[in-house]
């Protein structure tokens, strides 16, 4: 009836510790006491069955157990405690001390008024056989049960508001574990399918722009050889055809890498380096312009500008049909831009190529997705005499100090 609940925090299970501990100190004393005076043989023996059936009715609902009773039950096992105890007050005063602890299990197991007016029947009774039993009256007879009561009555009501409050806590936190698995749940789905659209974008802008490239170069290679250099050509088709196996393959693959041209040096000289590239490689005229004072920009602004400038100008190479394209880095004050300008024929934006089924045609949408998920802004513009891509990424305060 009041045993152990598992819901319980330390500090409650402390004092019901302690609560019933000082029921069988006081029962003991009571005891002890009953043998220092002179009672009839059959008072005794009534006394000391008395004594041991309370004992046993009190573990019975007070110990700690595996079954829970009802309240009804709770209520039987309290007003049968209560009888035994009476009868032992009968015989002998020294039991007016087990009263405080029932101070404590009346509060606890009755409600409202109901235990108010079970702990003044029991101060009632208490104070009736100390007055039984006392030579003349005395005002610490009446007052040293009464204050007892109401201190009980104080200590029981602290008592049941910290017990609520541990419910309210264990409820609570059972609430955010709840929560928070849902939100870790949610969490690695959202981030599973944000790093599938990452890493497409990232094997488009990278290995697969990368094996593009050497194939344009083998077929060009292979289209300027002389008449009969008919093993070079085969070398070269075979070379061919291995990279167009390799970039079909690449585009499946997943990689976490970062890009070299960034841990080598800063995104200006990796810009510099890519327009050389691209110009080597394609013939496409490309210029690098920075405006503004160069600044430390954080790994992710870096990578994603980088990569924004790659997949653009693969663009440009592949489908413009450009003879120059312009590269321009700025750092405002507040932000961080990249445009890429080419002088091609252009093309409809509001009808962009979708992704094929080889994994081509990612370009333009994962670009986008990959700055919109830093807050930056994309922008396209195309007219039949040239392609802008602008990109704009908010600076944080730490870097544009």
């Amino acid at each position: 009836m009041t045993g152990h609940d598992p819901s319980d925090s330390v500090v409650l299970r402390v004092l019901r510790t302690a609560l019933h501990a000082g029921f069988y100190l006081l029962l003991a004393v009571a005891v002890a006491r009953l043998f220092t005076t002179s009672q009839p043989r059959g008072v005794m023996m009534f006394a000391l069955f008395g004594v041991l059936a309370l004992a046993v009715l009190y573990a019975v609902g007070a110990l700690p157990r595996r079954v829970a009773y009802n309240r009804r039950t709770a209520l039987l096992w309290l007003a049968c405690v209560t009888a035994l105890w009476a009868a032992l007050l009968a015989v002998s005063p020294d039991f007016s001390w087990i009263a405080f602890p029932l101070f404590f299990l009346h509060m606890h197991l009755l409600r409202g008024p109901h235990a108010v007016v079970a702990v003044v029947v029991v101060t009632g009774l208490v104070i009736a056989t100390q007055l039984a039993h006392a030579d003349e009256f005395s005002v610490a007879v009446v007052l040293g049960p009464s204050l007892g009561a109401g201190f009980a009555v104080l200590v029981a009501w602290g008592y049941a508001a910290v017990h609520r409050e541990s419910q309210q806590r264990r409820l609570l936190i059972e609430d955010l574990r709840r929560t928070r698995s849902q939100l870790a749940v949610s969490q690695h789905e959202a981030g599973v399918a944000a790093e599938r659209e990452r890493l497409a974008g990232e094997i488009h802008d990278t290995i697969a722009q990368g094996l593009s490239s050497v194939v344009l170069l083998l077929r060009a290679a292979e289209a300027a050889l002389p008449a009969g250099a008919d093993t070079a050509r085969g070398h070269l088709v075979e070379a061919r055809d291995t990279a167009s196996e390799n970039l079909a393959e690449a585009r499946g693959l997943v990689s976490e890498l970062g890009p070299p041209a960034l841990s080598e040096a800063g995104l200006a000289d990796a810009l510099r380096r890519l327009c050389e590239r691209v110009e080597r490689e394609s013939g496409l005229r490309c210029r690098l312009r920075l405006d503004g004072t160069a600044l430390g920009l954080p790994a992710d602004y870096e990578v994603a500008l980088l990569r924004a400038a790659q997949a653009s100008l693969a663009n440009v190479v592949q489908h413009a049909g450009a003879d120059s394209a312009t590269v321009t880095l700025g750092y405002l004050r507040t932000e961080v831009t990249l445009d890429v300008y080419d002088d091609g024929a252009g093309f409809d934006p509001e009808s962009p190529r979708a992704p094929r089924p080889d994994g081509s045609g990612f370009g333009l949408r994962s670009l986008r997705e990959r700055i919109e998920r830093l807050g930056g802004v994309f922008e396209l513009e195309s007219t039949g005499s040239g392609t802008v891509v602008a990109i704009r990424l908010p600076l944080r305060e730490e870097v544009s100090r």
